[in-house]
Protein backbone atom coordinates (compact mmCIF):
# COMPACT_ATOMS: atom_id res chain seq x y z
CA UNK A 1 0.00 0.00 0.00
CA UNK A 2 1.37 3.40 -0.89
CA UNK A 3 2.50 5.83 1.80
CA UNK A 4 -0.44 8.27 1.46
CA UNK A 5 -2.99 5.49 1.79
CA UNK A 6 -1.21 4.15 4.88
CA UNK A 7 -1.36 7.65 6.36
CA UNK A 8 -5.12 7.87 5.71
CA UNK A 9 -5.63 4.37 7.11
CA UNK A 10 -3.74 5.28 10.30
CA UNK A 11 -5.69 8.53 10.60
CA UNK A 12 -8.95 6.61 10.51
CA UNK A 13 -7.68 3.86 12.85
CA UNK A 14 -6.50 6.37 15.44
CA UNK A 15 -9.85 8.20 15.43
CA UNK A 16 -11.95 5.07 15.00
CA UNK A 17 -14.60 6.18 17.52
CA UNK A 18 -15.08 9.50 15.72
CA UNK A 19 -15.18 7.63 12.42
CA UNK A 20 -17.75 5.11 13.70
CA UNK A 21 -19.91 7.94 15.04
CA UNK A 22 -19.70 9.60 11.62
CA UNK A 23 -20.86 6.34 10.00
CA UNK A 24 -23.68 6.04 12.54
CA UNK A 25 -24.88 9.52 11.59
CA UNK A 26 -24.92 8.60 7.88
CA UNK A 27 -26.03 4.94 7.92
CA UNK A 28 -28.26 2.77 10.11
CA UNK A 29 -25.43 1.52 12.34
CA UNK A 30 -26.40 -0.13 15.63
CA UNK A 31 -24.93 -2.73 17.94
CA UNK A 32 -25.67 -6.20 16.49
CA UNK A 33 -26.93 -4.75 13.20
CA UNK A 34 -25.69 -5.77 9.76
CA UNK A 35 -23.37 -3.43 7.90
CA UNK A 36 -22.36 -3.90 4.30
CA UNK A 37 -18.98 -3.41 2.69
CA UNK A 38 -20.16 -0.90 0.09
CA UNK A 39 -21.70 1.33 2.79
CA UNK A 40 -18.41 1.11 4.68
CA UNK A 41 -16.47 1.95 1.52
CA UNK A 42 -18.57 5.02 0.73
CA UNK A 43 -18.50 6.03 4.39
CA UNK A 44 -14.70 6.09 4.34
CA UNK A 45 -14.65 8.08 1.13
CA UNK A 46 -17.09 10.69 2.52
CA UNK A 47 -15.34 10.82 5.91
CA UNK A 48 -12.00 11.58 4.28
CA UNK A 49 -13.64 14.19 2.05
CA UNK A 50 -15.03 15.91 5.17
CA UNK A 51 -11.44 16.10 6.40
CA UNK A 52 -10.37 17.69 3.10
CA UNK A 53 -8.77 14.52 1.72
CA UNK A 54 -9.84 13.50 -1.77
CA UNK A 55 -9.31 9.83 -2.63
CA UNK A 56 -10.42 7.90 -5.67
CA UNK A 57 -13.05 5.17 -5.59
CA UNK A 58 -10.34 2.50 -5.89
CA UNK A 59 -8.14 3.94 -3.16
CA UNK A 60 -11.09 4.30 -0.79
CA UNK A 61 -11.91 0.65 -1.49
CA UNK A 62 -8.35 -0.39 -0.59
CA UNK A 63 -8.54 1.59 2.65
CA UNK A 64 -11.94 0.00 3.40
CA UNK A 65 -10.51 -3.51 2.97
CA UNK A 66 -7.58 -2.80 5.28
CA UNK A 67 -9.67 -0.98 7.88
CA UNK A 68 -12.32 -3.70 7.89
CA UNK A 69 -9.62 -6.30 8.62
CA UNK A 70 -8.43 -4.12 11.51
CA UNK A 71 -11.99 -3.80 12.88
CA UNK A 72 -12.43 -7.56 12.57
CA UNK A 73 -9.21 -8.14 14.52
CA UNK A 74 -10.47 -5.75 17.23
CA UNK A 75 -13.84 -7.53 17.42
CA UNK A 76 -15.80 -4.47 16.26
CA UNK A 77 -16.84 -6.19 13.02
CA UNK A 78 -17.90 -9.83 12.97
CA UNK A 79 -17.91 -11.15 9.42
CA UNK A 80 -21.24 -12.65 8.42
CA UNK A 81 -20.50 -13.19 4.70
CA UNK A 82 -18.45 -11.75 1.84
CA UNK A 83 -20.68 -8.67 1.72
CA UNK A 84 -20.60 -7.48 5.30
CA UNK A 85 -20.47 -7.83 9.04
CA UNK A 86 -22.44 -7.71 12.23
CA UNK A 87 -21.50 -4.67 14.34
CA UNK A 88 -20.17 -5.48 17.81
CA UNK A 89 -19.98 -2.03 19.38
CA UNK A 90 -22.04 -1.87 22.61
CA UNK A 91 -21.87 1.95 22.64
CA UNK A 92 -24.33 1.82 19.73
CA UNK A 93 -26.96 -0.21 21.60
CA UNK A 94 -30.44 1.18 21.10
CA UNK A 95 -32.82 1.70 23.97
CA UNK A 96 -36.12 -0.12 24.14
CA UNK A 97 -38.91 2.43 23.90
CA UNK A 98 -41.11 2.49 26.93
CA UNK A 99 -43.65 4.52 28.77
CA UNK A 100 -41.85 7.68 29.96
CA UNK A 101 -44.35 8.08 32.84
CA UNK A 102 -43.61 4.77 34.56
Amino acid sequence: MEQKLLKYLELTKNDYQVFLNYLKAKFPLFHNSNFFFRDFHYGIKRYLEKKGILVSYEKAERIAKELSMYFESQGIFIRTNDLGWKINFPEFTTQIPGDPFK
